[in-house]
C-alpha cells in the first residue's frame, strides 16, 4: 500500500487544502493528515477543533484518510506510519522557497523520505487560512472557500 503524510496547521482547513488532499489521493492509497502547531502563530482553533473540521470535511474519504494531531518531529511520525513520502502544497513561488528549504533539511536527516510538492488549482492559489480568518472576523462571507463545517465554526467563533 502506498501511503503519504500531509502535515499542516490547517487553522482552519480551506478548499485549497482539500484540493491538495484529493489530488494526493489519486497518487496514494492512504493519506495521513497531521494537524500540527506553528510555534510562531497563536492558533485560532484548538487542535481538537481542527482535527474535527478536517474529519468532517473529508467524510467521503474516511477509508483512505486518517486525521490526527501530532506534536513530535515530523520525520519520526512519517517513519512510525511506515511511509516515506511527505506531501506539501504550493500556492505560489513565494511558498516554494520555504518548502524547498524544509524539504532539503528533512532529506539531510532522512534520506529515504521524499517530499512531493502539489500545486493547488488556480481557483485556490490566492487562499490562505490567515485571509479566511480575517474575512470571517470582519463579517465577510467565506462560502465557497472553505468546507461548510469550517464556515459554520468561523461564524460561531467571530459572531458579533
Amino acid at each position: 500500500m502506498k501511503t503519504a503524510v500531509y502535515p499542516g496547521t490547517f487553522d482552519p482547513v480551506t478548499n485549497g487544502h482539500i484540493d491538495i488532499i484529493e489530488r494526493a489521493l489519486k497518487l496514494f492509497d492512504k493519506l495521513y493528515i497531521l494537524v500540527g502547531e506553528n510555534p510562531q502563530k497563536a492558533a485560532t482553533f484548538s487542535s481538537e477543533e481542527r482535527v474535527y473540521m478536517l474529519k468532517e470535511a473529508l467524510k467521503k474519504h474516511n477509508n483512505r484518510v486518517e486525521v490526527e494531531h501530532f506534536g513530535e518531529l515530523l520525520l519520526n511520525y512519517v517513519k512510525k506510519k511506515k511511509s516515506n513520502v511527505i506531501i506539501r502544497g504550493l500556492r505560489a513561488i513565494s511558498d516554494f522557497e520555504f518548502e524547498f528549504q524544509r524539504a532539503q533539511f528533512n532529506r539531510e536527516f532522512a534520506k529515504d523520505i521524499e517530499t512531493i510538492f502539489i500545486m493547488t488549482k488556480d481557483d485556490y492559489a490566492f487562499l490562505s487560512s490567515s485571509i479566511i480568518k480575517e474575512i470571517a472576523m470582519f463579517g465577510g462571507s467565506v462560502k465557497g472557500f472553505v468546507p461548510q463545517i469550517v464556515e459554520k465554526k468561523l461564524r460561531d467563533k467571530f459572531r458579533r
